[in-house]
């Protein structure tokens, strides 16, 4: 899904049938859609999962960004989370049925990205400023803050799965 266009999303344009106050949040997740199957493209798959200095491996930010979306994607839409998001949630890091490949973990994000923009687009803007509850606690957000936030969250972590993934391929390189 990496793009040929040089400019970054956000740079390209509104995205058609997404609300305006919601182009920020599509545009930073396709942003991350981009990088990392341009990072990943031919990653060594027996560095999924090293953890080089004790950081988190690739393969957790990959099962954290798809998982992450997924029940922030939830939440904004009033949802409790189901089982098998708490399952999901409990495994990541680890290779629920071996063998993982980096190519299932990057389609799966990839796909998680779809689901959230066909929910941007879905979102009535009338409804941004709702109260939604967050985990069994119920903690206090917006239809907006978990949206945002799951745009922020992946950026975080893909910067964190950028910079572990550069240190491995240096690394299996020398």
């Amino acid at each position: 899904m990496t793009s040929t266009n040089p400019r970054e999303v956000w740079l390209r344009g509104p995205l058609p049938n997404v609300p305006p106050l919601l182009q920020p949040v599509a545009h930073a997740l396709l942003q991350a859609r981009e990088e990392l199957d341009a990072a990943l493209l031919d990653f060594p798959e027996d560095q999924l999962w090293a953890r080089p200095a004790g950081v988190a491996s690739v393969g957790f930010h990959l099962q954290h960004l798809t998982g992450v979306l997924d029940r922030l994607g939830t939440y904004a839409q009033g949802h409790a989370l189901s089982d098998n998001q708490l399952q999901a949630l409990s495994g990541e890091g680890h290779c629920p049925e071996p063998p993982c490949h980096v190519f299932d973990l990057v389609q799966a994000f990839d796909e998680q990205v779809e689901r959230m923009l066909a929910q941007l687009r879905q979102t009535d803007p009338d409804t941004l400023l709702e109260a939604r509850g967050v985990g069994r606690a119920q903690l206090p957000s917006t239809v907006l803050g978990l949206l945002v936030h799951a745009a922020e969250h992946t950026t975080r972590h893909l910067g964190q799965l950028l910079v572990t993934s550069r240190i491995l391929r240096e690394a299996k390189t020398n």
